[in-house]
């Protein structure tokens, strides 16, 4: 006996972006009305919580680049079959990179609350908040059967691209203006 067809819904995809835009503005909003502390609750093993936000950031980039390449890979775009285990990689580097961003993210919204002083702050402010809503659209895209292939890859790639803007906005901003941190 056969499993009976899914019919997909494209727009069901409306369900987590909205889910996710929802998530978005309510982490804005937080850092916008809570008054920041200006003290980090800890960063050690780091000299200081900057350090651990831009170390933190960076090996969440390099995560993301695995992801990139592993979901690549797995959709045929490499040229070469991906092995059974390139699902199982990229399913763990996509939990570590987003566990190693909620020390960061904490201290942003806690420590340093929504911020636009220049450009490079309020875009750096808005693709943190983008970030996480975009994650939580995809875990729904993820475990939703109802939904169009391309939804998947969309919101992979929006994710990956709200974490790359966070990334080169501080951790990557950073090395290139105030330096390497010890």
């Amino acid at each position: 006996m056969t499993a009976p067809a899914v019919t997909k819904r494209p727009a069901l995809f409306l369900v987590p972006l909205a889910v996710g835009a929802v998530v978005s503005v309510a982490l804005g909003v937080y850092g916008n009305v809570h008054t920041p502390t200006g003290h980090p609750l800890f960063y050690h093993p780091f000299s200081s919580m900057f350090a651990m936000k831009v170390w933190l950031t960076a090996v969440a980039l390099l995560l993301a680049l695995v992801q990139l390449v592993t979901a690549l890979w797995m959709y045929g775009k490499l040229g070469v079959r991906a092995p059974g285990w390139a699902g199982r990689l990229h399913k763990t580097t996509g939990t570590l990179a987003f566990l190693v961003t909620l020390p960061v993210a904490f201290h942003c919204l806690w420590a340093l609350g929504f911020q636009r002083a220049d450009a490079r702050v309020l875009a750096h402010s808005l693709l943190g908040c983008i970030f996480y809503g975009a994650f939580v659209a995809k875990v729904l895209t993820l475990h939703t059967k109802r939904l169009p292939g391309w939804a998947l890859p969309w919101i992979g790639g929006a994710l990956f691209t709200a974490l790359t803007g966070v990334g080169l906005t501080s951790a990557v901003w950073y090395f290139g203006t105030i330096g390497i941190p010890k």
